[in-house]
């Protein structure tokens, strides 16, 4: 799955990535369009639970799930007309699964805003905006054409329905409103049916507010301002702090943050968190496997099958898949092993109908 991180000039795209990614690949300058070709990175999904297990179980290696992360150049107003770097960044975004708006929160008059003032809902404002125009151009090209096709004798059902589809997204952008607005009223057949077609407000979309040091003690309250205005789910982040302890690791950080801020750790927002949000909203979870040699998470969409889940490890196991061994986390590591765990009767035999839930541990039976 790929996220790409978007947002206005000079609002801290570029440091954001490099703080996720542990890197220095992307430019992160004080003006605008330092990043023009998009940098690419893959991030792990942090979990403690993987921790635990790869303690128990003494693993050797582990494995963490992957999101790849995208950092695009800086969006500015009238960029669906070739404004700024214009198409260039709109081709960009139309590659990705899910994006994340980085907004600024935090005052600096040394990093200069391109619209002048601090305004998060307006910079929300300007960029959905150039993704409804850019959308609404898309469709006004394609979608003629497709009724003509539609309207004949001996049109199919496929093709009556995608107009009716692009007819109703585009009934909604001009309205003002993102794609993703109706997404709950499209079925899994309809969203197959316009694929293709990349609509970039139709993508899944994460908040990311960029506040300063100061903001870290107020982040629950801020958090819980912007979710109510913007109706969506919002990460804080701290990117400056962030970029400076990026060498450090996650426990290390937040000891060092708690001491310097005089907070609590569970009050101290955190790369982790945005991360396992992007993870999360993209409808993703993970089960694991552990073991003296590997402790690994496997990436699998929420609702997944049994058998779907072993081919996640390979399309033989879920082709002869036979029996899942399973068991939750927490019995687990209650147990101790999962030779406890059987002795106890908490180890489950799972067919094929099996809906795995985030966090099992299982074991696949499979014939090859």
């Amino acid at each position: 799955m790929k996220i790409g991180i978007v947002g206005l000039p000079n609002v801290g795209k570029s440091t954001l990535f490099n703080a996720l990614t542990k890197s220095y690949s992307a430019p992160a300058e004080n003006f605008p369009f330092t990043t023009i070709d998009p940098n690419i990175g893959i991030v792990e999904v942090k979990d403690e639970r993987m921790d635990k297990l790869s303690e128990m179980s003494n693993t050797k290696k582990k494995v963490y799930a992957t999101i790849e992360f995208v950092d695009i150049a800086g969006l500015v107003k009238g960029a669906s007309k070739g404004e700024g770097l214009g198409n260039k960044f709109l081709a960009n975004i139309r590659e990705t699964d899910a994006i994340v708006q980085v907004l600024r929160y935090f005052q600096d008059p040394d990093v200069v805003h391109v619209e002048g003032t601090i305004d998060p809902l307006r910079d929300v404002e300007i960029i959905n905006t150039e993704l409804i125009f850019a959308d609404l151009e898309h469709l006004e090209r394609v979608l003629p054409q497709l009724q003509k096709k539609a309207k004949v004798w001996n049109a199919n059902k496929d093709d009556k329905r995608l107009v009716e589809i692009l007819e109703l997204l585009h009934q909604t952008l001009m309205q003002g409103k993102l794609a993703n607005a109706i997404k709950d009223q499209l079925s899994a057949e309809d969203l197959k049916l316009i694929k293709s077609y990349n609509f970039l407000t139709l993508k899944t979309f994460v908040y990311a507010l960029n506040v300063s040091q100061d903001d870290i003690a107020n982040a629950d309250v801020i958090k819980a301002e912007y979710e109510e205005k913007l109706q969506a789910q919002v990460a804080i982040v701290c990117v400056k702090l962030e970029a400076e302890m990026m060498e450090m690791e996650t426990d290390e950080k937040l000891e060092f943050l708690a001491e310097m801020l005089g907070l609590e750790v569970k009050q101290i927002p955190t790369l982790d968190g945005l991360i396992a949000l992007a993870f999360k909203t993209l409808g993703l979870m993970y089960y694991f496997t552990t073991g003296e040699k590997e402790t690994r998470a496997w990436t699998i969409p929420v609702g997944s099958t049994a058998p779907q889940a072993a081919g996640a490890i390979h399309t033989d196991f879920e082709k002869g898949f036979i029996k899942a061994e399973v068991v939750g986390y927490e019995p687990l590591l209650a147990a101790g092993s999962r030779a406890k765990v059987r002795e106890k009767g908490q180890l489950r035999l799972e067919g094929k109908s099996y809906i795995v839930q985030d966090g099992d541990v299982m074991i696949f039976k499979f014939n090859v």
